[in-house]
Order: structure tokens, then C-alpha cells, then sequence
């Protein structure tokens, strides 16, 4: 049962949000900038994404935990 208990944690899911929220900012600033910037900008939103998709996924296993 105590498995149970950490799978259904409040906190997983809080930080299961904040991933979604930044991997869609950084899908949102590739798009915005994509029509005449530099590789810089592209780079950024790449890290902002890559950053999302860490969170989720440590989030994602601690549940499976």
C-alpha cells in the first residue's frame, strides 16, 4: 500500500505541471522564433524543452516507483 501512496503523492503531479508548462514554453519560443532569428534563439528554446522533458521524466519514474 505504501507504494500506492507515494504514486498518488500531490507533489508528482505538481511537478509533472511545471515540466509540461516549461516544455510548452520552449515549444512555444521555437515557434515564435522561427521566422528570421539567429541560431542562438533556437539553441535556447532546444535547452528550455530539453530542460521540460529531464523534469518530467525523473517525475514519471518516481511514480513508477
Amino acid at each position: 500500500m505504501e507504494s500506492m501512496e507515494n504514486a498518488n503523492a500531490e507533489g508528482h503531479y505538481k511537478l509533472l505541471t511545471v515540466a509540461i508548462v516549461i516544455g510548452i514554453v520552449g515549444v512555444f519560443l521555437r515557434f515564435a522564433g522561427d521566422a528570421n532569428t539567429g541560431f542562438m534563439y533556437t539553441s535556447i528554446s532546444n535547452v528550455i524543452m530539453i530542460i521540460g522533458i529531464l523534469i518530467a521524466l525523473k517525475c514519471v519514474f518516481a511514480i513508477m516507483k
